[in-house]
């Protein structure tokens, strides 16, 4: 029996969020809900306490958010001296490793203190993305304001300036549907990592490392890069028929545990045509549907999460190669809440593998190989 990446290999139990029938939880609580009448940073606590805060707890949530957001002179110091030609993802992963050191309680494993420090790590991934982009566009690093939300500092961290309302509400709600979703590769790292009772930043930078690659996080980038060479809606046709004609690989479609469709998909695809309508980008929106109606016809695959949050991010001005940073930050909160389960009932994780190689060989003497 050939068994390739786990699939369908329940490996663990865990209570943060559920894919049954086509249908994404977060607690239990359908990402449809979370996605219209929640917050970023309800979510967040949600997911790590495994219920909505009330009022004053989201209050407390917020602040510690925001005196958390700034960065040791360290951190700065080392972002600035990263060389400019390598990809932001992997400037985050150092940074955020590095973030571990200049932690005195890095170590610590108690439950209280392992929270503390997701909240740090929430905080300062948030810092660290936008810090990214501004040192490359020789920028002045920007720390959170307390009066702003998430959303809404980290879109004034990245800019310099006070964002439009329709953005902050359509970079939460991104964020909101990033946040979690069972164990996908990332998280599935991560949970691997801190079973050896690695410490939670080790944990996180497991995750950042399997969330860069293409066939997870990349993802959006890679879509949006497609829509750049397709350029204009007279184009889909021939570009799309000659990628399926040589199977080039259409990113941002289909999804391994989504037979019906990524639930997430319809509230980017409408936040994508609201915010492409509003910043005369709408071609970017036009190119998108119709290349969905051609791989729905022709492959019979839907769209997932990944693409129409590409042009959703492109549209509030935030260039490609931030679009998987920007995942990681919201996937912290996932990340962080798995990690602490993993901490609460931990057992070392060790699959087994079905051998498949030669049996019975012969030990060759080196004088006698040839």
């Amino acid at each position: 029996m050939e068994v390739t990446g786990l699939e369908g290999i329940e490996v663990t139990q865990s209570a943060i969020s559920s894919i049954i029938n086509g249908t994404l939880t977060y607690r239990g609580i359908n990402i449809d809900d979370l996605a219209t009448k929640s917050s970023y940073e309800e979510v967040i606590f949600l997911l790590w306490n495994g219920r909505l805060p009330v009022q004053k707890e989201l209050e407390d949530l917020k602040h510690k958010l925001v005196q958390y957001g700034t960065l040791p002179g360290e951190i700065t110091n080392l972002l600035i001296s990263l060389p400019h030609n390598v990809h932001p993802m992997d400037k985050l992963r150092t940074a955020l490793s590095a973030l571990g050191l200049f932690d005195a309680q890095a170590k610590d494993m108690s439950r209280e203190v392992n929270y503390d420090k997701a909240l740090k790590i929430q905080a300062k991934i948030s810092t660290i993305v936008a810090a990214i982009q501004r040192i490359s566009d020789g920028q002045k690093i920007l720390f959170p304001k307390p009066e702003y939300s998430f959303s809404q500092n980290f879109l004034y961290m990245l800019k310099g300036e006070k964002p439009h309302q329709i953005a902050i509400e359509s970079l939460d709600k991104a964020l909101i549907l990033h946040a979690d979703h069972e164990l996908n590769a990332s998280t599935f790292s991560a949970r691997v990592t801190v079973a050896t009772l690695a410490d939670i930043y080790a944990g996180v930078v497991a995750a950042i490392g399997t969330l860069s690659g293409p066939l997870h996080g990349g993802a959006n980038e890679a879509v949006m890069r497609m829509l750049e060479e397709i350029d204009d809606i007279e184009h889909v046709e021939p570009y799309i028929s000659e990628a399926l004609f040589t199977n080039k690989k259409i990113m941002g479609f289909g999804h391994r545990v989504y037979k019906t469709g990524d639930p997430r998909a319809k509230h980017l695809k409408r936040m994508s045509e609201k915010l492409t309508k509003l910043t005369g980008q709408r071609k970017l929106y036009d190119i998108s549907t119709r290349i969905e109606a051609i791989i729905k016809s022709e492959k019979g695959l839907l769209p997932n999460v990944d693409f129409y949050s590409a042009s959703v991010y492109q549209s509030l001005d935030i260039k490609k190669e931030l679009f998987t940073p920007i995942f990681a930050v919201s996937r912290t909160s996932g990340w962080t809440a798995h990690i602490l389960e993993q901490y609460d009932n931990n057992r070392l994780i060790r699959p087994r593998a079905i051998y498949v190689g030669s049996l019975k060989r012969e030990y060759v003497p080196i004088s006698q190989r040839e």
